[in-house]
């Protein structure tokens, strides 16, 4: 490194140009002599500033803060960039107390400071609250807003870490200037609340400012979407990312992916998968967590099976997405595969592949095996405790209150969750000990499990105690307790209660009007009464949800009132028929079918976007009962070829169909079947063949069929038999006379 007679009279120029050599290809050693061949200059000739704020600049580019900091200190003067540097690094490195020290000294100095001094201090994650609000003020004393976006950005990201999102609203309508990233951190901290009727406002403010996006315009509105009633929102951020060239993005198509999926449309998570130039295991965690949570968490498994193949690991996310759509769709074996694995790498006993192994054998009924994986989690959360009780609890357990009294000496405190599910199993004498340990921890005000507590006095025949549970004066503006006593009514058969104590409501809300509805729905000769009642809410603007559709559905079907049906249909196309779920569709398919107009429910069927087992079966029937039995058959075999395994309710729709269309030796191949996959024959099953049978003429075979039963036929069963032989008697009466009369 040797110097010219030129580089000697201007040794600084020479020294400047080697710092930003080394700028370029950072390196300690080449720094410590560059910042020792600073000093060397330095005691013979007089340094200016900015040599020794680049030193202090290239220590911090290689992480040395304690270095720089100590160039800092020797220097015999120091500027507005030597103090903003200094400030900026201790406030990176979550020094609060160092750089708002480094901030009084450099006031001291008489230095004012700058948009980069407080936007450094700001940037501090350890500065609390008060610091925070004192450099707000600075920044208003000193006409810091003017002058840029930073100072004002770094305010919105200190407000929102302490969730103040109405100071940060305030910041940002104050604040003159705006960058793109002002406009992205509002964005996103209004995600984080879930504000996407704000978001959305914003967003399209910022496309009218003509700012070219960038992709965390998007992520922060599609962190917001969550559910159905967001795939407007979404479609349109999709549109937009589109237009721009940023739906190749890969954050932004793993966004859109999750998006959709919380929204229920998993059709176009998919494709937006499919679709996408470039994928990273947050893609395929993406789209195996979003069908996982469908109506066909098959097809999770699926595409789980594919990753390998386009050479991507699992990793603890994808596992515990697919142990979720492996108790979802009950294949036991799989999900032992996957267990088999985790063990293989030695990770099952991790506190989050363990809740999801826990949940996953207890949603299969494999209690014994949910508790093995309980038992060898050593460092167990209280996610662990609840996922164990909700096992226990399912099946009615009396091992679930044991554990809880073991958890509570173990030192855990129960949440509401935990205590709603302990009640569940409860016998009267264990419901008073758990009622005095609720009392105790100050849950009896708690909504949920005030109602947890209630449904179990209810369910142990104790109405009148749960009745009394109810402060009516402690909570005089909550209609929750309204709605528990007039679901438990409900739930009870007691539908005239439940309706009156809804309609003693000053102010009901969805849930109230749902369960008047549903009352009267379950109830005989109400139909007025449910008709009027959603009139009513549709009067006042309260929207209907789905459970509304589905109660007010039921009676149509009930009656076979096709009219009001079709007029509700036409008003779930009207608000929006991508919002009505699975549940909605296969009422309606079933309302068309009993009201007579086949070709509707074939067109429901069609338009539903997720498809269960309850929306072939609903469809099979309709087609059935009004003789399309061939059809029926062929709806049949492509949902078996589909991956849906028929229930015994699927059998039933099918013997009936073969019952009104004649077709004797389908049917009963279909009925011999039934154990191929996995159904066994039970009294209605039976009851259908034998009325297939006898009224096509094949009584010597019903009468086998009856006498091969393997329990005792009941009177249903002999009245199928009778009335099959009735009707094929009559049939061939007809057949004669008809002859006759030729």
């Amino acid at each position: 490194m040797s110097l010219s007679h030129g580089d000697l009279a201007n040794p600084n120029n020479r020294l400047l140009s080697l710092l930003n050599l080394c700028r370029k290809a950072p390196s300690f050693t080449r720094t410590k002599a560059l910042h020792a061949l600073s000093i060397t200059i330095w005691n013979t000739l007089d340094q200016p500033v900015y040599i020794s704020n680049n030193v202090i600049s290239l220590y911090l580019k290689l992480g040395e803060v304690s270095c720089a900091a100590k160039v800092f200190d020797r220097m015999p003067e120091r500027n507005t960039v030597s103090f903003n540097t200094i400030i900026s690094a201790f406030s990176k490195s979550g020094y609060a107390e160092r750089s708002w020290r480094m901030f009084s000294e450099m006031r001291e100095f008489g230095i004012s400071p700058n948009q980069s001094t407080v936007g450094g201090l700001l940037s501090c994650p350890s500065l609390d609250l008060r610091g925070g609000t004192q450099l707000h003020g600075l920044s208003l004393k000193y006409g810091l807003f003017g002058d840029g976006a930073y100072v004002g950005t770094e305010l919105l990201g200190l407000y929102g870490r302490f969730e103040l999102l109405e100071m940060s609203e305030k910041v940002f309508e104050y604040m003159p200037l705006k960058s793109l990233v002002t406009w992205n951190q509002m964005m996103s901290l209004l995600g984080r609340g879930g504000f996407l009727r704000e978001c959305m406002f914003l967003f399209r403010e910022l496309v009218g400012t003509g700012e070219c996006l960038s992709e965390s315009s998007f992520l922060g509105v599609l962190s917001c979407v969550s559910c159905e009633n967001d795939l407007e929102a979404s479609r349109q951020l999709h549109c937009s990312a589109m237009k721009i060239g940023l739906d190749c993005d890969t954050s932004i198509v793993n966004s859109l992916i999750s998006a959709y999926g919380r929204c229920g449309n998993t059709v176009m998570a998919e494709r937006v998968f499919e679709e996408a130039l470039s994928w990273d295991v947050v893609s395929w965690n993406a789209v195996i967590g979003a069908t996982a949570k469908s109506e066909n968490p098959l097809k999770a498994l699926k595409i789980f099976v594919t990753m390998p193949k386009h050479e991507f690991s699992p990793n603890q996310g994808t596992y515990v997405s697919v142990l979720s759509a492996s108790s979802h769709t009950q294949t036991l074996s799989f999900g032992r595969q996957i267990h088999g694995t985790l063990i293989k790498n030695g990770c099952e006993t991790d506190i989050y592949l363990g809740n999801a192994l826990i949940d996953f054998y207890a949603k299969c009924g494999s209690l014994e095996d949910s508790r093995l994986c309980f038992d060898s989690i050593s460092d167990k959360n209280i996610v662990c405790w609840n996922t164990m009780l909700w096992g226990y609890a399912n099946k009615d357990d009396p091992i679930c209150l044991s554990l809880f009294l073991q958890m509570l000496q173990t030192g855990f405190r129960p949440t509401e969750y935990t205590l709603s599910t302990a009640l569940k199993p409860c016998c009267v004498v264990e419901l008073q000990l758990l009622h005095s340990v609720i009392v105790r921890m100050g849950y009896e005000d708690n909504d949920y499990v005030l109602s947890s507590l209630m449904r179990s006095y209810a369910k142990n025949q104790l109405m009148n105690d749960a009745l009394l549970l109810l402060d009516w004066s402690s909570k005089p503006s909550s209609v929750v307790p309204f709605n528990i006593v007039a679901g438990i009514y409900s739930r009870t058969g007691q539908y005239n209660e439940s309706a009156e104590l809804i309609s003693t409501l000053e102010q009901p809300d969805t849930v109230s009007w749902n369960i008047a509805i549903a009352a009267y729905s379950r109830s005989d000769n109400h139909g007025k009464e449910v008709t009027e009642l959603f009139r009513h809410i549709l009067k006042e603007n309260i929207r209907p949800d789905n459970f509304t559709y589905v109660s007010i559905l039921s009676t149509c079907a009930k009656s076979c009132d096709l009219t009001l049906g079709s007029s509700i249909h036409g008003l779930i196309t009207k608000t929006d028929f991508s919002r009505a779920d699975t549940f909605v569709c296969n009422v309606l398919i079933d309302m068309y079918g009993k009201c007579g107009s086949v070709t509707s429910a074939i067109k429901v069927f069609e338009e539903t976007r997720e498809k269960n087992i309850i929306t072939w079966t609903a469809l099979i029937s309709s087609l059935g009962i009004h003789g399309y039995g061939r059809e029926a058959f062929e709806m049949f075999e492509e949902m078996v070829s589909l991956g849906f395994k028929p229930d015994r309710v699927s059998f039933i729709s099918m013997l009936t169909a073969c019952r009104h269309s004649g077709m004797v030796k389908e049917g009963m191949e279909l009925f011999w079947k039934m154990k191929d996959y996995g159904v066994e024959q039970d009294m209605d099953h039976y009851c259908c063949a034998v009325d297939l049978l006898a009224r096509n003429g094949y009584v010597e075979e019903a009468e086998q069929l009856i006498s091969e039963m393997p329990f005792l036929a009941d009177g249903t069963v002999w009245r199928s038999f009778l009335d099959g032989c009735k009707r094929f008697a009559e049939e061939q009466r007809s057949t004669l006379s008809f002859v006759s009369g030729e």
